[in-house]
């Protein structure tokens, strides 16, 4: 009888002990907790652990669903550097944030461990998709003091990867409004050696987050679009995305430094206009002084660029510009060939004069006659009155002499007008006109 006691005692007691596990493992909340730690979490997650497999490369064997492994990628843009138009590339520094699921590093989260921080030196050990920069130039991760990368992981497998990179990437520039263009700058990612069957890369929403500090000296960053970019290598689909970033360039520098020392250069060769038709010098001093000056601020800027085949705005401003300082001094030449002929024509008005009065017929005194004529050209307006009542001669000399100066005056009126209607067509073109080509 006692016997049979202790043996329904000892069935009750296994009975209400497979309740209790039963309810616990039911109700992991309920659990009894446990001295486990993260280490020892570690140990038996990569204890057969290969860093060299992909979680989706053999599925069969390994029990997974064959779903290739979703890589969700985000950037947080710290600075971008410079954007330099004679490399046409950019430099960007930023924290490159990935996510993934990984089945082979799931846990239990009955043990009270909600997150694993891993240290840079075990990070080795886990695998990580092989994603790259297409359009990279210079790339370089940084490693003071310790190499600045971390490591999450939780416990449905989830891995939460980020590095910090600065790199130089490639940013093919259409320069045809240059320097009153925009921009639109890329960014490419790519799985390099696995195929869209095993890793499929896609943005986070949003894809970029920029640092509030952010500033860029000759650009303002209008808007971000992101997209996906699958394309086929040797018939093979790969995974891939895209972040264009649109970037407008900032005009303040380029009107300080080139539109408006440019145009009063164009202005000060219209001084020419109002200087006497003696004064010589001065008016070839002047004309000389402006061509050079369009010709040493056009070199100077023109070689800290890409060269291109097609026209840049920047182009079409300094070439008109230079048009019109050389016109200026084209203007002076004729001005002064047409007044050189009106004192030839009153010398020789003098020659028949000169010779009843002296009785010399030698050409000695006639050359020196010619020569004293053109070196005293303070006695013209003295002479003109003389002259006018000789006939024809008199008469041709004040004709050519009033349509050298009417050439001055026409100029003073027709080279701003003419410079006025160009900026107006100007910046309404390239204000107003957006490029629809591709970059050459």
């Amino acid at each position: 009888m006692d016997f049979n006691v202790f043996f329904l005692s000892g069935i009750k007691f296994h009975f209400l002990v497979i309740l209790n596990l039963l309810v616990l493992g039911s109700c992991p909340s309920l659990a009894i907790h446990t001295n486990i730690t993260r280490k020892d979490i570690l140990n038996t997650m990569l204890d057969g652990y290969e860093a060299w497999i992909a979680p989706s490369y053999d599925s069969v064997t390994l029990g997974y669903t064959g779903k290739p492994i979703v890589d969700i990628v985000q950037l947080y843009v710290l600075s971008i550097d410079s954007i330099r138009d004679t490399n046409m590339d950019y430099t960007m520094s930023f924290y490159f944030r990935q996510r993934w699921i990984d089945s082979r590093l799931t846990y239990n989260e009955s043990y009270g461990v909600d997150v694993i921080e891993l240290d840079t030196k075990i990070m080795e050990r886990i695998w990580v998709p092989d994603i790259y920069f297409v359009n990279e130039k210079q790339a370089t991760m940084h490693k003071v003091t310790v190499p600045n990368k971390m490591m999450y992981l939780y416990p449905n497998g989830l891995v939460l990867y980020s590095t910090r990179i600065t790199g130089v990437f490639s940013c093919m520039m259409n320069l045809k409004k240059y320097p009153l263009d925009r921009q639109i700058c890329s960014l490419r990612l790519e799985s390099y050696a696995h195929s869209a069957k095993n890793i499929v890369v896609r943005w986070k929403t949003p894809a970029v987050e920029f640092s509030p500090t952010l500033l860029l000296p000759q650009f303002e960053i209008e808007n971000n679009h992101a997209a996906i970019c699958d394309t086929l290598y040797m018939g093979i689909n790969y995974s891939c995305v895209l972040l264009d970033i649109h970037l407008k360039r900032n005009h303040g520098y380029y009107i300080t430094q080139i539109y408006v020392p440019s145009a009063l250069v164009v202005v000060l060769s219209w001084v020419n206009f109002w200087l006497t038709v003696d004064a010589v010098p001065a008016r070839i001093s002047l004309g000389l002084l402006t061509v050079l000056t369009m010709t040493t601020q056009s070199t100077s800027f023109f070689s800290n660029l890409q060269k291109v085949s097609y026209i840049k705005a920047l182009d079409v401003w300094l070439a008109v510009c230079m048009l019109f300082v050389f016109s200026a001094l084209l203007e002076f030449a004729y001005v002064n060939v047409t007044y050189r002929v009106t004192n030839r024509r009153k010398s020789i008005q003098d020659l028949p004069m000169f010779l009843h009065r002296n009785g010399d017929c030698q050409p000695e005194s006639v050359f020196s006659v010619i020569r004293n004529r053109d070196t005293k050209q303070h006695q013209t307006q003295s002479m003109t009155d003389r002259h006018k009542r000789t006939g024809l001669f008199g008469s041709l000399y004040s004709k050519d002499r009033e349509k050298a100066r009417n050439i001055d005056r026409i100029a003073r009126i027709a080279f701003p007008v003419a410079f006025m209607v160009f900026n107006i067509a100007y910046w309404c073109v390239y204000m107003l006109w957006e490029p629809t080509e591709e970059p050459g």
